[in-house]
């Protein structure tokens, strides 16, 4: 190869290197195809706006492919749903002059195509991405659209017009109606050396607000108005926008807004700010402060409004500035005015308003007594909380030893043994009455309605009462049958009841120094279905005056501090609950007498008077009991082994979920709250892991207070027991949960 032929090639390559520059600097889209339709070269650019089809764009890509790969893709939006008509119109009608022609496709994109034959019977497609410029097209017309539909439903009469030559651009129909089909706004004007001052003043500040003076109506009629403009940019062109009022309504309205004001219920005051004359007041106002001519004979201190007005002269505006008044009749009382400063007629005017705060301050003043109130509640509360504290802690050294002192009981045989356990049962009863009585005070709970041994809950609340009273010389008595029936109540909320009563009573006694002797006592009522209990002391009884009130809610006779009138409400509430009532006997004014009526339970029998028998467990039932407190669950065990059970007991919840895999139970017996695996955790897996256990499974627990333990028990649904638990009553739930499983066998 020659020396010529080489520089030759190499200029043709340098030639064909500059050509591809030149297309990949190009900011369109660029494809050349040859004559037989072939794609011989394309930027980038080209193939990022295909890129639904980029992988194929190679050299050589016929493009009647490239047509039907894009149709059976559906990239074009017009050729979704008939692509071989798309693709068939487009062979048809071959490779023809194409310019700007908008295509738009199915992701939402717009693009700008050209098609230009080459000199060798192929062809160059150029595309340009339009989609942002066709969006803002389509933003701007509805941008204007929306503004015109909202113009042209303004009740305001608007014009746009030339600065020069005054020709109206645009205008609302309400300014069509006031000016007339008018070609100019120079029309408008009276004077056209007023618009020139309009005009030049617009022209240095860009805008004019309120600007007043006489102009034409569309029936030729002078009128005052006022007119507010501001220059815009209007397609090039600087504008005026302008908004006119005409006065000749608003002196209508002003009247109108007169007459409203002076109807207002409301004390509505303008007066001079400087000398104080009363420029208008309401009939309120007046009432308040009666005919004044001027407004510093409201005040009580005559320096007040000075200070009122420089403070309001300051801040423009003052919202219920508190001050002492003097009202029509010379009462001196404080008010809250609210003012602002204006300026009318040229002169600097005060409109305020003024609220009389006597019944404001008086309900403030009862707010917080019942905020004092509401204190004292959560003093109780946070008391309530201690009480279910302490309780909870002795739950379970109170369960091992109300349980032992009980089987021993069932065991010995010897009198004088059994007589020194009977004493220790009692007391450890007593003991777990004391702890469950607690806990009944605080619990905060709905009404839980079952059949109720009246005598319990006397002797329940009179036991309480007497733990906590510090007054020795009154006495407490008691007249309850043994053969009353059961009623239908929530024993914790009945034993409240009396309770209140009862200190209610002793308060009383010890308050007047008259009386000693409180008695409770019962009777049952067969006729209404009833049972009735009386609450009656010996002391000087309530005054004829207030017995009508006693049971409001925070009426008391009680010095502040000492009672909160929600006690006998709260006792009221309570009965009606239940469907029963509460009456003071006013037959004797010589002692003070409550009786309570509560209906009698529909079951007769009590669970708690239920016959219990042995469990008279089969042979071979096994029962499994966890309990983080060792000695309450040796115990349990120790009963139910002596009830032929084979017991497993482990002292973790994650040892008793390994128990569970490894061995079939017939009953178990977890505790809720323990470190590690707790009772949630243990439900939890039995409902993943063991479903079948979940009709064999109770709850033994000392913490019944807690949100997540009553949250656990009321999803789980499943049998419970509170500490301390008897061996009577744990035997009790186990053949409960036997009987459960023999109704609902497994499958």
């Amino acid at each position: 190869m020659t020396t010529g032929m080489t520089n030759d090639l190499e200029d043709i390559e340098n030639a064909q290197g500059l050509l591809r520059d030149a297309i990949e600097s190009l900011k369109e889209g660029f494809a050349l195809y040859d004559d037989d339709r072939r794609l011989v070269m394309f930027n980038q650019q080209y193939a990022e706006m295909n890129k639904g089809v980029s992988h194929l764009l190679k050299p050589g890509l016929d493009w009647e492919i490239l047509m039907r790969e894009t149709a059976r893709r559906g990239i074009y939006a017009d050729a979704v749903g008939d692509e071989q008509k798309w693709v068939s119109d487009r062979l048809a009608n071959g490779i023809e002059f194409i310019q700007d022609f908008e295509l738009k496709e199915t992701d939402g994109r717009t693009y700008l195509v050209s098609v230009h034959p080459t000199c060798s019977g192929g062809f160059v497609v150029t595309r340009e991405d339009i989609t942002a410029r066709k969006q803002a097209e389509v933003e701007e017309r509805d941008g204007d659209l929306l503004i015109r539909k909202v113009l042209d439903a303004s009740s305001a009469a608007v014009t746009m017009a030339r600065i020069g030559d005054g020709q109206i651009l645009y205008r609302t129909p309400a300014a069509l109606q006031m000016f007339g089909p008018t070609k100019s706004a120079r029309e408008h004007y009276v004077s056209p050396e007023r618009r020139a001052d309009f005009v030049t003043q617009l022209l240095a500040d860009g805008r004019v607000d309120d600007f007043k003076l006489d102009l034409l109506n569309a029936d030729g009629n002078i009128f005052p108005a006022t007119i507010s403009s501001q220059l815009i940019d209007f397609k090039g062109e600087e504008v005026i926008v302008t908004s006119t009022i005409d006065l000749t309504i608003q002196k209508e309205t002003d009247a109108i807004i007169r007459q409203v004001m002076e109807a207002y219920p409301a004390a509505i005051n303008m007066t001079n700010a400087e000398t104080g004359q009363v420029l208008f007041a309401t009939p309120d106002l007046e009432e308040l402060f009666g005919p004044a001519n001027n407004s510093k004979s409201y005040y009580a201190d005559p320096t007040e409004r000075e200070r009122y007005l420089e403070d309001l002269r300051k801040a423009g505006t003052l919202k219920d500035r508190r001050m002492e008044f003097i009202d029509a009749k010379g009462r001196k009382f404080w008010g809250a005015d609210s003012s602002r400063l204006i300026e009318f007629n040229g002169e600097e005017v005060i409109v305020s308003n003024t609220r009389d705060l006597t019944d404001e301050l008086a309900l403030s003043e009862e707010l917080a007594k019942q905020r004092e109130l509401l204190f004292q509640n959560e003093k109780m509360s946070a008391l309530g909380e201690l009480l279910a504290g302490v309780a909870h802690e002795l739950n379970n050294p109170l369960s091992v030893v109300v349980g032992h002192s009980l089987m021993l009981k069932e065991e010995i045989i010897d009198p004088d043994l059994t007589a020194r356990i009977d004493k220790i049962s009692t007391a450890a009863e007593r003991c777990a009455k004391i702890v469950k009585t607690f806990l009944a005070m605080a619990r905060q709970q709905p009404s839980k309605i079952e059949p109720v041994d009246v005598a319990s809950v006397i002797e329940t609340a009179a036991d309480v009462v007497a733990y906590g009273s510090t007054s020795g010389d009154i006495s407490i008595s008691l007249k309850v049958p043994d053969d009353l029936p059961p009623i239908a109540a929530d024993a914790d909320q009945i034993t409240q009841v009396i309770i209140n009563l009862i200190i209610n009573a002793e308060q009383a006694l010890n308050a007047s120094g008259r009386g000693d002797h409180i008695e409770l006592s019962a009777i049952s009522r067969p006729e209404i279905s009833m049972v009735e209990v009386t609450v009656q002391d010996n002391g000087p009884g309530i005054p004829a005056a207030i017995r009508a009130r006693i049971f409001e809610p925070f009426f008391t006779t009680k010095e502040v501090g000492e009672g909160t009138g929600i006690g006998l409400a709260f006792c009221h509430r309570i009965i009606l609950s239940h469907g029963g009532q509460i009456r003071l006997d006013q037959s004797s004014a010589a002692s003070t007498c409550f009786r309570i009526t509560l209906p009698v339970a529909s079951d007769q029998r009590s669970e708690v008077d239920a016959p219990t028998n042995p469990v008279t467990a089969p042979a071979n039932l096994r029962a499994l009991i966890v309990d983080d407190e060792v000695e309450v669950g040796q115990l349990n065990a120790e009963i139910l082994r002596k009830e032929g059970f084979e017991v497993d007991f482990v002292a973790s919840g994650e040892e008793a979920i390994n128990r569970l895999h490894s061995t079939r139970y017939d009953v178990f017996l977890s505790d809720l709250n323990m470190p590690g695996v707790d009772g949630r955790q243990i439900y939890d897996a039995l409902v993943a892991r063991f479903p079948e256990m979940l009709k064999r499974t109770a709850y033994i627990t000392g913490d019944t207070m807690g949100q997540t333990s009553l949250g656990l028990l009321k999803e789980a649904g499943l049998p419970y027991l509170e500490k301390p638990v008897s061996p009577t009553e744990l035997r009790d739930l186990v053949r409960q949960l036997l009987a459960d499983q023999e109704e609902m066998p497994d499958g």
